[in-house]
């Protein structure tokens, strides 16, 4: 059955949908996960070594979980009520963890906290204009601190903010855009922008004929 959204946060809403009988279990947590495949790629250490972090685009919390349960304080945000209230529910009770329903660059814009990272992994970063979203976050980053997200690798020669149907070709319309970009890009965006540091790639598949992962991170200067 085609999906009917019709606004983005609906569509958020039910993004990777449960499709067992009954009330989805909460995830089991054991891994720190950058890539589409399981096991491959950097954990944690990607990102530093943060005292408190900000993740975009959390969806169901995995991530922010395992940092939270290493002693990093993290605040995750979604743009998506049901998946926070998802989250929260999960999670209750987790210590050093807060879960936000919020537009990205609308928290960013509100908030005066800071950051040691900030992360996003195929969320927020993938989803947000960059040119509106990258000199946010480094409004909130800490001097020296890090910027990492992934996504998956730019078809080649295919650039830019892409639009898709949202529902799907048979569903109601509702257009979705990603920004999808080459790491040179990515890099020269966020030189421009003042982070210093910046490594931005292509992780090739376990399977090079496979999707890759574009993982980037850079760094606040100190």
């Amino acid at each position: 059955m085609p999906r009917e959204s019709t606004t983005l946060p609906e569509y958020w809403d039910t993004y990777k949908p449960y499709r067992e009988e009954g009330e989805q279990p909460t995830p089991d947590v054991e891994t720190f996960a950058w890539t589409q495949y399981d096991g491959h790629g950097p954990g944690e250490e990607f990102l530093g070594s943060p005292r408190t972090a900000l993740e975009l685009g959390c969806a169901e919390g995995k991530e922010a979980v395992y940092l939270a349960r290493t002693g990093v304080e993290v605040t995750a945000v979604d743009f998506s009520a049901a998946q926070v209230a998802r989250a929260r529910r999960w999670w209750e009770g987790t210590s050093r963890l807060t879960f936000v329903q919020a537009e990205a660059c609308a928290y960013l814009a509100d908030t005066d906290a800071m950051y040691d990272a900030v992360f996003s992994i195929w969320g927020a970063v993938w989803f947000t204009d960059p040119d509106a979203l990258i000199p946010l976050i480094l409004e909130r980053v800490n001097p020296g601190g890090t910027l990492a997200f992934s996504q998956a690798e730019p078809i080649e020669g295919h650039y830019g903010a892409q639009a898709m149907y949202g529902n799907g070709l048979a569903g109601r319309k509702l257009t979705l855009l990603r920004w999808s970009y080459a790491p040179e890009w990515w890099a020269d965006l966020l030189k421009r922008t003042g982070f210093v540091d910046i490594d931005a790639r292509v992780l090739p598949a376990p399977n090079p004929e496979d999707v890759g992962t574009l993982m980037v991170r850079a760094s606040a200067p100190r």
